[in-house]
């Protein structure tokens, strides 16, 4: 009991998040039919229709890859034009735009729906997905929960490095995922959050974790969102018992929710792509790698003093 306590307050401390906002994600949702062309000028053009029905054409431009962290430089973003052009050339560009798209040939990843290989090698992408889904298992009850977000992506070399581990925490008694983002090198962080541990700045990231067939339900149900810790770029989770969100329709415990499989999401550094690591959950017969375990902890994890009763 002792130990469940700690993971509580650990909880209520802030490393479960609410809702944040999002990276490069366009400013419509739930849209349909998105095409992705691309010139020699380094912009992209998104085609989609609205949920109203109506085609929209957005211009993007302006940024690719990321920085790494600083508090006094900010992250880099994406120019946008959702007027297809009109509002940087003062003309109907989208109707001259020249797609010069090459087949994708990148790496394989999560919720894409329109790809392309540019001319001077480099990647652009738009995923899209459910981001801000309700936490705890809970069912939608806000229409965010339900947004699917487009998020672009424009990059060129290696992708940022995203290591998920599973683990036993609180002396074997619950399962729990850790992990650490990192892009050159360098912890992927920000220099702030909100009371509910979302990023105040463009090098924040939250972390969200869905289980697979567990006492939520059957199905992928989203357990938490959880900032990446500055300045190690990581965190750690761990399903026990734990308290919704006062704006929840329950306040009741929500149960311990281990599943038969996990999934992490996190949305890349800069304009950088999503990413997503899935893995299998643990049986008892893996309570006798913990050995194995605590040793990769020890090696991600690092530096993480807030992480460290999760060993």
């Amino acid at each position: 009991m002792r130990r469940l306590a700690l993971c509580f307050a650990l909880v209520l401390a802030g490393l479960a998040a609410g809702p944040a906002a999002a990276s490069e994600a366009l400013s419509d949702v739930n849209v349909k039919d998105v095409t992705l062309a691309v010139n020699t000028k380094g912009e992209a053009l998104l085609t989609y229709k609205r949920e109203s029905g109506a085609i929209r054409r957005v211009l993007v431009w302006g940024a690719i890859n990321s920085l790494t962290p600083s508090p006094t430089v900010p992250q880099l973003r994406f120019k946008y034009d959702y007027a297809g052009g009109w509002g940087k050339y003062r003309k109907l560009y989208w109707k001259t735009f020249r797609n010069a798209c090459r087949k994708y040939d990148g790496p394989q990843l999560a919720y894409i729906v329109a790809s392309c290989k540019a001319p001077d090698g480099t990647y652009w992408l738009a995923q899209a997905w459910v981001r801000q889904e309700a936490l705890l298992g809970f069912a939608p009850f806000l229409p965010i929960h339900t947004a699917v977000e487009v998020h672009v992506s424009h990059w060129s070399g290696p992708l940022a490095v995203f290591e998920v581990s599973q683990n036993w925490s609180y002396g074997n008694s619950a399962q729990s995922l850790f992990g650490r983002l990192s892009y050159g090198g360098a912890p992927v962080h920000g220099f702030g959050s909100t009371s509910t541990g979302n990023p105040k700045d463009r090098y924040g990231r939250n972390v969200y974790i869905d289980t697979y067939n567990s006492v939520y339900g059957r199905g992928w149900k989203r357990e938490s969102g959880i900032l990446l810790h500055r300045p190690t770029g990581t965190f750690c989770h761990s399903f026990v018992p734990q308290k919704p969100f006062p704006n929840y329709p329950s306040q009741a415990m929500r149960p311990a929710a281990p599943g038969e499989r996990y999934r992490v999401t996190v949305m890349g550094p800069g304009v950088m792509p999503v990413m997503q690591w899935e893995g299998p959950g643990l049986t008892n017969a893996d309570k006798a790698r913990d050995n194995e375990f605590d040793m990769r902890f020890d090696q991600v994890m690092a530096g993480d003093r807030i992480c460290a009763p999760e060993r």
